[in-house]
């Protein structure tokens, strides 16, 4: 009888593992410790480089005394700049790296509500990839908003994203216009830029919509957050417990460079 049921726990493993059955994944917790009280946050596996990275980090000591070193009421609280520590009072801070930055592994599914953690980085204008600051986060505090704001947004977002493809359009045949205008055939100009035009609005009419899923309208109308920043920049973790202590800490009076008037010091460990 033992070896019969021995041999069925053995079968028993052998089909879970023919069929592809793994144990789930336990995800990261990690814990942003403060004088203010302790964040902790949970890393999202479906952005492993930079769950990873940020956990390498950690591990290697990097995020212990830093400073939140960019404060902005109603918006977000920023840290994770090297040069943060022990930095003199005063100091403008925002501008330190480790020398790498993060590949973008920006989700759709991941939207800027209250108390997301997300990569900080450079602009568009150097950075067209919107790779993420090796080192650099930030949590949002955000804030709450109106139906009709999001409505006004929305219009917003969908007006941008024409013009900015028009611009592009209008740039890569810069050189045609150009000659164009210098030639005085302003008849031929204007015809060129409508059809230029009418190829932007039937590529937009292709793309996806920029209006509000029913789950962030939901979200920026109740407890709150930031949808302008929506797909640009890369989300990997939210606080599962301390928003208060977030709260408390964008409340501390800032300088001119947004950063803290008082030394607010973190450290953060692994759970």
């Amino acid at each position: 009888m033992k070896k019969l049921a021995l041999f069925m726990i053995f079968a028993g493993l052998f089909i879970n593992l023919s069929c592809g059955v793994s144990p789930k994944s336990k995800e990261t917790m990690v814990q942003i410790k403060t004088e203010f009280g302790n964040i902790k946050i949970k890393l999202y596996d479906e952005t492993p480089l930079h769950r990873d990275n940020f956990i390498k980090l950690i591990k290697e000591g990097v995020y212990t005394d830093l400073l939140f070193h960019r404060v902005i009421q109603g918006f977000m609280i920023q840290g994770g700049d090297p040069d943060s520590k022990n930095a003199e009072p005063g100091k403008m801070l925002g501008t330190g790296d480790l020398g790498y930055t993060i590949p973008a592994e920006i989700n759709s599914k991941f939207f800027h509500r209250r108390g997301v953690l997300a990569a900080a980085r450079q602009g568009d204008d150097t950075n067209p990839e919107r790779r993420s600051s090796a080192s650099q986060f930030y949590i949002l505090q955000g804030k709450v908003f109106r139906p009709a704001e999001l409505d006004t947004m929305e219009v917003k977002l969908e007006e941008s994203r024409k013009m900015n493809m028009l611009q592009s359009k209008i740039k890569s045949v810069e050189p045609e216009l150009n000659k164009l205008g210098q030639e005085g055939k302003q008849d031929e100009l204007l015809a060129r830029y409508n059809t230029i035009k009418e190829e932007v609005l039937a590529e937009v009419a292709q793309l996806p919509s920029l209006k509000f899923t029913e789950e962030q309208r939901k979200a920026y109308t109740t407890i709150g957050g930031y949808p302008p920043l929506d797909n640009l920049y890369t989300i990997f973790g939210e606080v599962i417990e301390g928003m208060g202590v977030v709260d408390a800490i964008a409340k501390e009076p800032t300088d001119r460079y947004d950063r803290p008037q008082k030394d607010i010091k973190f450290t953060i460990t692994i759970l």
